[in-house]
C-alpha cells in the first residue's frame, strides 16, 4: 500500500494534501482495497461548508456503502465530477484523479491533528492487526 508523505490521513481512512488554505480531500489506498471495485461515488456541491469529521459524501463499492468524512472544516471550493462518471478511478488512482473535492480551509489549526503518512502507515498496521 501507498501512503504519500506530502498527504496527511485520518482515522477514516480520508487523505489531504494542503496547499496555502486549500485542501484537496480523498480517500486513502487502504481504503480503497478494503471497499473493493467502486462502482459509484456521491459528492457534495460547490459551496457546501462542513464541519471536521462530518460526512461528506458516499463511495458505493461492491462489497458496501461507505460514508466520507471532512478532515477539516471548511467550504467545497471544487468537486471532481469526473470521478462520478468514472468511480473505478478511486481503486486505480486514489491520491491523482480519483481526488474527491477541494476545500476553503477554515482552521489551518486543525492540520496538527491529522496523522503524518509514517504515523498512518502504523495506524494501518495497528488496525489490520486487530
Amino acid at each position: 500500500m501507498k501512503f504519500p508523505e506530502d498527504c496527511l490521513y485520518t482515522k477514516q481512512h480520508e487523505w489531504v494534501k494542503v496547499k496555502g488554505d486549500t485542501a484537496t480531500v480523498g480517500i486513502t489506498d487502504y481504503a480503497q482495497k478494503e471497499l473493493g471495485d467502486v462502482v459509484f461515488v456521491e459528492l457534495p456541491k460547490v459551496g457546501d461548508t462542513f464541519d471536521t469529521n462530518e460526512p461528506f459524501g458516499n463511495v458505493e463499492s461492491v462489497k458496501a456503502v461507505s460514508e466520507v468524512f471532512c478532515p477539516v472544516a471548511g467550504e467545497v471550493l471544487e468537486v471532481n465530477q469526473d470521478l462520478v462518471s468514472s468511480p473505478e478511478w478511486v481503486n486505480t488512482d486514489p491520491y491523482g484523479d480519483a481526488w474527491f473535492v477541494k476545500l476553503k480551509v477554515t482552521d489551518p489549526e486543525e492540520f496538527k491533528e491529522l496523522f503524518n503518512s509514517e504515523e498512518y502507515e502504523e495506524y494501518v498496521a495497528e488496525e489490520s492487526a486487530e
